[in-house]
């Protein structure tokens, strides 16, 4: 593998925020005892952080166990509802196309660079049947506490341990639809493309570093093409 895809989840590939809301609002409820009034929102960033900002913007004051309980209770109630994502939620226009024609490029290996805890980006891939191509043991996900633009690195680390290709800007594309993810990509060392499925628009995605800015994933032959000509001075496999 000498090529590295990682795919932002929410609003690039899956759109599941009513099914993510109610289960933020159950967690919260189970960690503090208290109703959740307001949930900060995602613009791109980890569970972590909107955990975080939640529960200040709520009147808690988060103490050691708050994130960890708050993780666990999030998997948890996320799972069990595991089986209204396909029903509340949607596949984005042309995901599934557009993971199947990556996976077809030489040596391109796929994972996910996800503000989502790991358990439940696997169980929104999975609702959807997005998950044959993806690598999940790769990824970078929410329960990590970094910047995301650090994310990327940890995520390149690990696919350079188990692939032995050293993954940097000429390999690594990095493909969502956030701001957010445009300058974790410029800062942590790939190649962006992003799609303006989000709530960022075309003109702050450009302004944000992204090399490319595509209305969605709904040309899957253009999605590749930009993954096989960002990544065409990746190293020669052995």
């Amino acid at each position: 593998m000498n090529r590295l895809v990682l795919w932002n989840i929410d609003l690039t590939l899956v759109d599941v925020t009513i099914v993510a809301r109610d289960a933020y609002a159950e967690a919260f409820r189970q960690v503090t005892g208290r109703p959740l009034v307001k949930l900060a929102p995602a613009m791109g960033r980890p569970d972590s952080e909107i955990i975080f900002e939640t529960l200040a913007i709520n009147g808690i004051d988060a103490g050691d166990d708050h994130l960890p309980r708050f993780i666990e209770a999030l998997g948890t109630s996320f799972a069990a509802r595991r089986h209204r994502l396909a029903e509340a939620g949607r596949m984005m226009p042309g995901a599934k196309d557009a993971l199947a024609g990556v996976a077809r490029l030489d040596g391109a290996a796929q994972s996910v660079l996800t503000g989502t805890i790991k358990g439940n980006a696997v169980l929104k891939l999975d609702a959807f049947a997005l998950a044959e191509h993806i690598d999940f043991e790769v990824g970078g996900y929410g329960e990590e506490v970094y910047p995301k633009a650090t994310l990327l690195q940890v995520a390149q680390g690990r696919a350079r341990a188990k692939y032995g290709t050293p993954f940097t800007k000429a390999n690594t594309v990095l493909i969502g639809d956030s701001t957010r993810d445009a300058q974790a990509a410029a800062i942590g060392g790939a190649a962006m493309i992003a799609v303006a499925s989000g709530r960022s628009t075309d003109a702050e995605l450009r302004e944000a570093g992204a090399d490319l800015v595509l209305p969605d994933l709904a040309n899957p032959s253009e999605v590749v093409a930009a993954v096989a000509r960002l990544t065409q001075n990746a190293p020669a496999t052995r």
